[in-house]
């Protein structure tokens, strides 16, 4: 049976998430940030980015997301797996997300759509600001 406090750090933990994709999804970079630790190791090398710092990483995305190339996606995340252990815990979590892609200049019609289905394989840590992902 979950305690309080158990539920109140799922319920955090999976907001995390949210806020996550929602920051991606509306290239809101400085939300992005703010999601880590500042010690943080975030691993994009699966999509051909770096593995990196949250700053190395939130460049790499924003010079990547651009409207022009992806004028439209949506990262619905699902089905989280946690294991909380006092103030840490990890989580694998699903992702899917359809992504427009621009069409070649001078091409007429709405973008055209690819999906990607992932695992996000987190680490967090409870700090002094609420719960942050650190890997």
């Amino acid at each position: 049976m979950l305690d309080l406090q158990e539920i109140s750090d799922r319920l955090e933990l999976v907001d995390l998430m949210v806020r996550y994709a929602h920051a991606v999804d509306t290239r809101s970079w400085d939300d992005f940030r703010a999601l880590f630790t500042p010690d943080a190791v975030i691993d994009y090398t699966a999509f051909g980015g770096p593995t990196g710092s949250v700053d190395e990483v939130a460049t790499w995305l924003s010079e990547t997301l651009v409207a022009s190339a992806f004028p439209a996606f949506q990262h619905l995340v699902a089905n989280p797996l946690l294991d909380i252990d006092g103030d840490e815990a990890t989580g694998r979590t699903m992702c899917f997300n359809p992504m427009g892609v621009a069409r070649p200049e001078g091409e007429r019609g709405d973008p055209r759509m690819f999906f990607c289905g992932l695992w996000y394989l987190d680490r967090f840590v409870r700090t002094p600001d609420g719960w942050k992902s650190r890997k």
